[in-house]
């Protein structure tokens, strides 16, 4: 099987400079010109069927490309992002910065689970299982609309690429293209993302 696994587009949080997260923003209108943008790119590469995370950028990141690719859209909840935020989702980072600093600080460590926030384990086994029963399925080529936590951590647990660098870097609306043959993911492609050593 081939999965496109893609991030949506720009969205409000993004320009507010907010904690995202799990707070569930709409895209800009920059961002929708994005997804368009994608869409024509993966006009012709055979893609079956749309699963898209539960979030309204997801969401409407996955309508756009549905219009021009013309499959269903499948919402696969545990495809989400990571709650990493608990009670600082949603503001804008300048004010909780002066609110909160100690939580702010300890975001610095991403394995760190502050108040009200997901567990770096349960975030972590959700994307995994949802990946694997994808992967699973009786598709050629599907895509995957997510959020940035989820993909860089498929990179990090089944392309094991955190050795060998500090940072993924993933802009709105990149992709990066997996194959899964026999029980493995291998990278074939990766658009407007970008690994620093």
């Amino acid at each position: 099987m081939l999965i496109y696994l893609i991030r949506h587009g720009e969205t409000t949080g993004d320009v507010e400079d907010r904690y995202g997260g799990d707070y569930d923003d709409h895209l800009t209108d920059k961002g929708k010109k994005q997804a368009e943008e994608l869409s024509s790119k993966l006009a012709n590469k055979g893609i079956e069927v749309i699963f898209a995370s539960s979030f309204i950028r997801a969401q409407e990141t996955a309508l756009i490309l549905q219009n021009k690719l013309k499959v269903k859209i499948k919402t696969v909840n545990d495809i989400r992002e990571r709650n990493l935020y608990g009670i600082l989702t949603g503001m804008v980072k300048s004010e909780a910065r002066k609110k909160y600093p100690e939580l702010v600080e300890r975001l610095k460590n991403t394995q760190d689970t502050i108040e009200g926030a997901e567990s770096w384990e349960s975030f972590v086994k959700r994307i995994m299982d949802s990946l694997l029963e994808i992967a699973n399925m009786k598709y050629k080529t599907v895509a995957i609309v997510t959020h940035g936590g989820p993909i860089r951590r498929v990179f990090g647990e089944f392309l094991e690429i955190r050795k060998e660098i500090t940072e993924i870097k993933i802009a709105d609306c990149a992709y990066a293209v997996l194959e899964y043959k026999d029980g493995k993911f291998n990278l074939k492609e990766k658009v407007g993302i970008e690994f620093v050593k």
